[in-house]
Order: C-alpha cells, then structure tokens, then sequence
C-alpha cells in the first residue's frame, strides 16, 4: 500500500531542535536519510569508510577541512566527501545543515567520540 508523500518545512523542523551536532531525521528514500543538523565550533576528524556523504548549507557557512585543505560552503551551496576520505566540519557560528546519507550512517564515522550522535533520531 503507498502512502501519501508529506511535505516537510525545514524551518519547522529546525525549531524543534537546538542541539548541536546532532542531527535528525526528517525523510527517507530507498534507505537513504535526510537529516537536519545545528552545527557550530569543531567536529572531529573522522572518514566513512562504506559510504559517501552529502552536506547542503541551508543558513550560515560551514568549512569542511580535507587532508588538501579546507572547503567554505555557503548558504545554497553542497559538497559530497567520498567514501573513505578524512574530514572534519567546523563553523564559526551556527550553520543549519541539511545531510543526505544512507541509513545508520554514524556521524562520527570510524572515531567514537563524546560527539557521536544517537542513531535514527526523528523530528
């Protein structure tokens, strides 16, 4: 049986949230995610061995440091890190992120860290 497609407004979903570095689910796609995400000061290094990942700056600017130095993504503007390349984001203040990855996909890749956020969290 299909179900009705569901508009989702990021705005909305943004203000049901204020953690940073902790992003959450707002839709699924043949077990892909989309998840939205506060993200101010420094990550850790880290890569995702199985898997590429997508960031998409909705607001703010957010840099995104690679071994070949740093990438600076603005408001309307995306980057796909491959799978298995080391990067770690940082923003001087706060950017709202929109993420596209598979399912179970964890944020801190192959590093545990005080920074890694629960798995398949929903607004």
């Amino acid at each position: 049986m299909k179900t009705s497609p569901t508009k989702v407004n990021f705005n909305q979903k943004f203000s049901l949230f204020e953690e940073q570095w902790r992003p959450k689910v707002i839709a699924e796609m043949n077990n892909y995610q989309f998840k939205l995400a506060r993200l101010e000061g420094e990550f850790v290094w880290h890569q995702h061995d199985d898997t590429d990942e997508t960031f998409i700056v909705l607001e703010g600017e957010l840099s995104i440091d690679l071994e070949s130095g740093p990438v600076v993504l603005r408001a309307g503007e995306m980057l796909v890190i491959p799978k298995g390349m080391r990067h770690r984001p940082h923003a001087t203040t706060e950017a709202k992120v929109l993420l596209v990855e598979p399912v179970g996909v964890v944020n801190t890749g192959d590093v545990e860290s005080e920074l890694t956020a629960p798995q398949d969290v929903w607004v």
